[in-house]
């Protein structure tokens, strides 16, 4: 309606809002209908692929794997011509997994090397060594360093060679003309053989072996879904010869490395909450029955990251550790007013049957709501405006702050429906077993008479 235009155009649904990364980088489409192309598509350059990490991503993933982008594939062999054959036929390969935006494979040939091999008998006949025909190469083609240039506090070395039109051709090198100890002047071409060979440009090595890297960037899946398709398509469809090795790295490598140590920090955060547990309540029904919220909070925690976009990762599951906390301390404190309230009405002689104990049930859960939805509160109040946070770490923030959000909501609901219940069928079946043990008891004592001796005579009771 008109009149809820202005109030919700300033709070909730703004006429503009900023574009995601991803819709910078692969486009957008308004609700109109009208579509704009991102950088992706208008940045693109016969020969090369696009990558779009951030600068502070790019320098750390370089420093950890050596790959720039997300997803990098290295293989490792002893012929560079395999190796460059490989890497093409797995760049092609990897295109093809739904997600992938571009996929570059490093050329490991293609490059051209100036190979000037001297003639030693040649030189001689001269009166020339090879280390004086070296020497004009070098001034000649590489520079060589003549001087040193002082400009106030600063220094600069003065290089000398030949202008770029004297040796950018093999022809015009072989004219440069070297200096005999006669005077004479005699051409590099009839002291050196001058050859143009085909080579690698770089020749990159890992583990002793040499190696043709492949750069793959992907978006609008998980990396660990992604790497799965990606492993399965190589595998069937790319033939290793024998003596050659293929490795994934980039984040997929450090995700792997900080694998363990997620399941060890789970491990001992799940254990340490299962012993503080135990030591406060005593009881290890009281600590399974709490920690029954997390698998109810998990299921909020995936939901709210569903709706959100977010992928997998670190900061999610150190969000899901924490969410794992905060089930036992709202859980702890519905126990404890359930708990409470069954005491107090054992105390004043009023748990003689089922209606009774579930008065005892109500009254501890739905007559103290207020303090168990203020401690929830709390929570979500301090949690929340992290949702709307920017700046340098907002992203991570977000993304642990999510799961604990999600999972709160759900683990609140299912502890002031569920946990009365669980806590009826716990307490009345050992209600019942006590009754039993109660009858049992009363019928394994004679009603009071006489009692026979077995020889005629008779004893009072």
């Amino acid at each position: 309606p008109n009149w809820l235009t202005w109030p919700l155009r300033h709070t909730f649904w703004p006429d503009q809002r900023p574009i995601t990364m991803d819709e910078l980088v692969y486009g957008w489409q308004d609700a109109d209908g009208t579509s704009h192309a991102g950088m992706n598509s208008v940045l693109s350059f016969p020969g090369l692929a696009n990558a779009w990490p951030m600068p502070i991503e790019n320098r750390t993933n370089m420093l950890s794997t050596g790959i720039k982008t997300p997803v990098g594939i290295k293989i490792m062999g002893p012929d560079l011509k395999v190796l460059a054959d490989l890497a093409e036929k797995a760049s092609i390969i990897v295109r093809s997994v739904r997600g992938t935006t571009s996929a570059y494979a490093e050329r490991t040939m293609g490059g051209y090397y100036l190979d000037l091999d001297i003639n030693r008998d040649q030189a001689a006949r001269y009166g020339l060594n090879v280390g004086d025909v070296q020497d004009v190469i070098e001034s000649a083609i590489g520079g060589r360093r003549v001087t040193t240039t002082v400009e106030g506090l600063e220094r600069y070395p003065v290089n000398v060679r030949y202008a770029r039109d004297l040796r950018d051709d093999p022809d015009q090198i072989k004219q440069i003309l070297v200096a005999t100890p006669t005077g004479a002047h005699i051409p590099i071409g009839q002291l050196a053989d001058v050859t143009l060979r085909p080579g690698p440009p770089m020749i990159r090595s890992e583990d002793t072996r040499q190696s043709a890297w492949v750069y793959v960037d992907f978006s609008g899946r998980d990396l660990g879904s992604y790497l799965a398709d990606a492993q399965r398509a190589m595998t069937e469809q790319l033939q290793i010869p024998q003596g050659y090795t293929l490795a994934w790295s980039g984040q997929y490598e450090i995700v792997q490395q900080n694998a363990a140590r997620w399941e060890v920090a789970g491990g001992i955060a799940l254990l340490a909450i299962i012993l503080l547990l135990y030591a406060a309540s005593r009881s290890w029904l009281r600590t399974v029955i709490v920690l029954l919220a997390v698998p109810f909070s998990i299921v909020g925690a995936m939901w709210f990251l569903w709706m959100l976009g977010y992928n997998w990762s670190g900061a999610v599951v150190v969000g899901l550790i924490a969410l794992a906390g905060l089930d036992a301390e709202t859980g702890i404190i519905m126990l404890l007013y359930l708990d409470n309230s069954f005491e107090r009405f054992k105390a004043q002689g009023r748990m003689r049957s089922d209606r009774d104990l579930r008065e005892a049930i109500h009254d501890g859960a739905v007559k103290r709501i207020r303090p168990k939805t203020m401690t929830v509160a709390a929570a979500f109040i301090g949690l929340l405006p992290l949702m709307w946070a920017t700046g340098t770490g907002a992203d991570v923030m977000r993304r642990i702050a999510a799961p604990m959000l999600g999972g709160l909501f759900t683990s609140f609901l299912m502890e002031l429906l569920i946990y009365p219940i669980i806590f009826y069928i716990a307490k009345g079946f050992i209600m019942s077993r006590d009754g039993k043990t109660s009858d049992r008891i009363e019928r394994a004592i004679p009603a009071a008479g006489t009692v026979s001796k077995g020889n005629g005579e008779t004893s009072d009771v």
